[in-house]
């Protein structure tokens, strides 16, 4: 991880420390060219956590946004998710 992304995190971090009782309900968003085979890897990141996944196509069906609401224990584990997902080629977190 570069040292950009690590100053990201840690503020990110910080800002769910200070800001959110856990373990706490995290609200993810992404969007993705849509391409099955993206959506699915990002689906499968959260397979098994109970997590509620929506995705939505954009009008001309270019993209496709995804909306994930799932429990974590601390903020570690939102992190875990984000850089997992961030592996996901053209994935743009919001």
């Amino acid at each position: 991880m570069d040292q950009e992304s690590e100053a990201f995190y840690g503020r990110l971090k910080e800002e769910l420390q200070n800001g959110t009782e856990w373990p706490s309900t995290y609200l993810y968003k992404f969007i993705v060219p849509s391409d099955s085979d993206k959506t699915d890897r990002i689906e499968a990141i959260f397979d098994n956590t109970g997590a509620v996944i929506e995705t939505r196509k954009s009008k001309n069906g270019k993209y496709t946004s995804l909306s994930i609401t799932v429990h974590l224990e601390n903020p570690d584990k939102v992190i875990e998710k984000y850089i997992e997902v961030g592996k996901v080629e053209g994935v743009i977190s919001l």
